[in-house]
């Protein structure tokens, strides 16, 4: 390794970097995918699903009986009910935001996880017909945050909204459901307005689908119970919160794994072509130890202990790099898109394998000399020079099919990042028909058993969000109760005065007021906008978006027209609406085109109301500002405040850029083109090194018959020629075979990674790329080549 430091330091790193980041991406899919969540037997945990005839689905909340109903059930074991809360605690200058889950008394031991202080609560402190016990558990964060990680905790009080809970136990520092602060007993109501979620715990061996025909009559009578609330014909389905809940990520994170098993492949084998063309090189070398009486077994045994000594200095830098990569992807996957349970490690067995793959390789073709020559060739060995040792037949072939498998394998992932950056960049590009630049959105509860009347809620939400507007530093400050792009709108089915319904017409409900627009830049194409007086008295008069207008009054004069959206009924004090909201609504305005449905997506057809029209337990304050918006926001608490001093803001504030980032589309495409290009680089780095090793050792064993040539007339061109020929069969192989696999292979990558653009000319740029680095990778032996003096080659044979 020290007399050849090049060579070791190529084949070291060529290991290193393959096992890393195999062994990186698994660790990231077995944590994330696999094995993620802590609670006993959450393989059998799920929730029910609707899906309309358009295709729409969700999972919608039931009430206390309800839930109480599928609990009895012969396919469920267990039920949660659960609500959350915004809560606050005070002590300083603005109230702290704490997020709050009841649960049902059941709960813990649903999820079957030990507290780490204290005990949590039973069935006994929230029984189903009694109020509940003033008890809290913490979560391990809340606990390390707000109370310094105090270990006497227990038995003393938390004031959550002035009221007193004693503190019994915190949590371990993996049960993080729902990322909540606190978690309370609830007692559910009995009636069927209050809604809950649930969890559902199936019986060992029962399948999802049993479960679902089962459940079908019960949901059934629900939808008779609560008109208007299920979809209409909706279908069933039961689904595992532990394969749901990763769904997206899974496909991601498998097509990345599938690229790092490509770079491992192709790192062993630029190690055994760096073995192999070293071995071959050294045959006169092996032949005078031969000579002088040294056994092939002792050959034999030199070759292992270089090659094990290169496998197990790659495996153990590999292991580091390793450990590192695992904090580097986990610091990039999108946020939401897998259990915060999840503990990530490195995966040990994984990294037994990857070594053993990586030293395999190494021993066997560094040993693939020593094999491939016999005792009969020693005299002719020794009867040559250094230089015109050729390699065998089989010895040529091995190379050529090593450097082809590993141009194939590169041209392959090179397809697949471009692919991924193009779709990238071109959803990077794709107008947002608005502007989020120095925009937040403040999020703001409502406490429960406070605003509500209809005219209490409206009049304190325009109470806020004036006192936000006058604040210096405050371009404009608007009401966006659910209308944050870009995705945004309560999808909802809705009519047309005097047209027949059709049987898919749907649009985004969005519940502005009128400074909405111009905070966001979207303008008003026609007709106009409310008043404040039309928005303080709820009129129910509407603005849409353009697609709407083209979709479904072509050639039309859409001012003056009517929609209806018949499930826009209130069920208060949660959702508090306007008289008339479930009505005809007038349209008075046609606004631009605005992301709607995520960044990849078409726009949908949008209907904007006024904020007082629906009104839910909480509304969002957009407010655009001449700077930095977050700069402003602890002045902005302070606003609120001043207003109602138990008012607080949601603990998570963002600007509306860092809305666009944290879309799952957005991130999961950035990690796969930041990570297919990174890997993509890597093999195409390691394939140009094996091939420069190889024409390199070849211009190497070559150099007297160059010589002889060139003494007898032989000019450069030539030379360079014979040189580029011995590449270009591995290069012409590994192209052809690599261009197969890429067209024939994008369905998959398309199928399973998001907004990959493929591209037909995608295919031939790459091949050229890899065409000109492997021109570069023979330049240098080429030249070295061309540079031979005839008469010291001459002398040297």
């Amino acid at each position: 390794m020290v007399a050849s430091p090049g060579f070791s330091l190529t084949a070291v790193l060529s290991l290193a970097l393959g096992i890393a980041a195999t062994v990186a991406v698994f660790s990231v899919i077995y944590d994330a995918v696999i094995t993620p969540w802590p609670y006993a037997g959450f393989d059998r945990a799920c929730s029910v699903w609707t899906t309309d005839k358009a295709g729409h689905e969700g999972s919608p909340g039931l009430s206390g009986p309800q839930i109480r109903s599928l609990r009895q059930t012969a396919s469920v074991e267990d039920a949660v009910g659960y609500d959350g809360w915004n809560l606050i605690v005070t002590g300083s200058d603005v109230p702290e935001d704490v997020q709050a889950i009841s649960f049902t008394g059941n709960a813990f031991q649903f999820f079957g996880l030990p507290a780490m202080l204290g005990r949590y609560f039973l069935p006994t402190d929230a029984p189903d017909n009694a109020d509940p016990q003033p008890v809290a558990v913490l979560t391990y964060q809340f606990w390390h945050r707000h109370y310094n990680s105090d270990p006497e905790i227990v038995g003393k009080t938390i004031q959550l909204d002035h009221k007193d809970y004693s503190i019994i136990g915190v949590m371990p520092q993996r049960f993080t459901w729902m990322d909540a602060d606190v978690y309370l007993p609830i007692k559910m109501a009995q009636d069927q307005i209050h809604l809950y979620g649930y969890i559902l715990k199936l019986r060992p061996g029962i399948r999802g689908e049993a479960a679902a025909a089962e459940f079908a009559p019960w949901f059934q009578q629900f939808d008779k119970e609560r008109p208007n609330y299920f979809p209409a014909q909706f279908k069933l389905s039961v689904r595992m919160i532990a394969t749901e809940y990763v769904r997206d990520l899974r496909k991601t994170l498998y097509l990345l794994f599938a690229a790092v098993a490509l770079l491992l492949a192709i790192g062993c084998g630029n190690v055994s072509i760096l073995l192999l063309a070293r071995g071959t090189a050294r045959q006169h070398e092996f032949a005078i130890r031969s000579a002088v009486g040294a056994s092939r077994w002792r050959i034999i045994r030199q070759l292992l202990t270089e090659a094990l000594l290169l496998a197990l200095t790659g495996a153990a830098l590999g292991a580091m790099l390793a450990h590192q990569a695992v904090g580097f992807l986990v610091a990039r996957l999108p946020e939401y898109s897998f259990p915060h349970e999840a503990d990530f490690r490195l995966n040990i067995p994984t990294l037994l394998f990857a070594v053993a793959v990586a030293i395999a390789s190494g021993v066997f073709f560094g040993l693939f000399p020593a094999f491939d020559s016999g005792r009969k060739e020693i005299n002719a060995a020794m009867q040559t020079g250094l230089r015109t040792v050729a390699g065998s037949i089989r010895g040529k072939r091995v190379h050529t099919g090593l450097i082809a498998g590993q141009i194939a394998l590169t041209l392959l992932l090179l397809s697949a990042a471009t692919a991924a950056i193009h779709g990238f960049t071109k959803m990077m590009q794709r107008p947002l028909g608005y502007d989020p630049h120095n925009v937040m959105s403040v999020g703001i509860p409502v406490h429960d058993n406070t605003l509500k009347t209809w005219a209490e809620r409206s009049a304190y939400f325009a109470q806020l969000r004036e006192r936000v507007n006058g604040m210096p530093g405050v371009v404009q400050a608007g009401i966006s109760a659910n209308a944050t792009p870009p995705t945004n709108g309560w999808s909802q089915p809705f009519e047309i005065l005097g047209k027949t319904a059709g049987e898919y017409q749907d649009a985004r409900i969005n519940f502005v007021s009128p400074e909405y627009f111009s905070i966001l830049h979207i303008p008003l194409v026609e007709g106009r906008l409310w008043q404040e007086a039309e928005v303080s008295r709820g009129a129910t008069l509407a603005v849409v978006n353009q697609t709407l207008a083209r979709k479904y009054f072509p050639g039309e004069d859409v001012l003056g027209r009517s929609v209806r959206i018949p499930r826009l009924t209130g069920q208060p004090p949660y959702q508090l609406v306007a008289n008339g909201s479930d009505g005809w609504l007038e349209i008075i305005g046609v606004v631009g085109d605005a992301l709607d449905d995520g960044l990849s997506k078409q726009i949908l057809p949008g209907i904007y109301l006024p904020y007082s029209v629906n009104m839910w337990m909480g509304t969002q304050i957009l407010v655009r500002t001449q700077g930095p918006p977050l700069a402003m926001l602890h002045g902005i608490r302070k606003g609120i405040a001043a207003i109602n001093p138990d008012q607080q803001v949601y603990s998570r504030v963002d600007d509306l850029e860092t809305w666009i980032t944290r879309e799952q589309e957005w991130a999961r495409a950035r990690l796969v083109s930041i990570l297919f290009a990174a890997f993509s680089g890597l093999a195409l780095t390691l394939a140009a090194v094996g091939l420069y090793s190889v024409v390199s050792y070849g211009v190497a064993r070559r150099t007297s018959e160059f010589g002889i040539r060139m003494a007898f007339g032989a000019r450069r061109a030539d030379v360079l020629r014979l040189v580029a020929r011995s590449a270009a069969t591995s290069v012409g192989l590994g192209l052809i075979l690599g261009a197969t696999l890429s067209f024939s292979l994008s369905h998959v990558v398309t199928r399973w990674a998001d907004n990959v653009a493929v591209h037909p000319l995608i295919v031939p740029g790459v091949s050229l790329l890899v065409i000109g680095v492997a021109a570069i990778a023979c330049l240098v032996p080429a030249r070295s080549a061309v540079s031979v003096d005839p008469m010291t080659a001459l002398r040297e044979e």
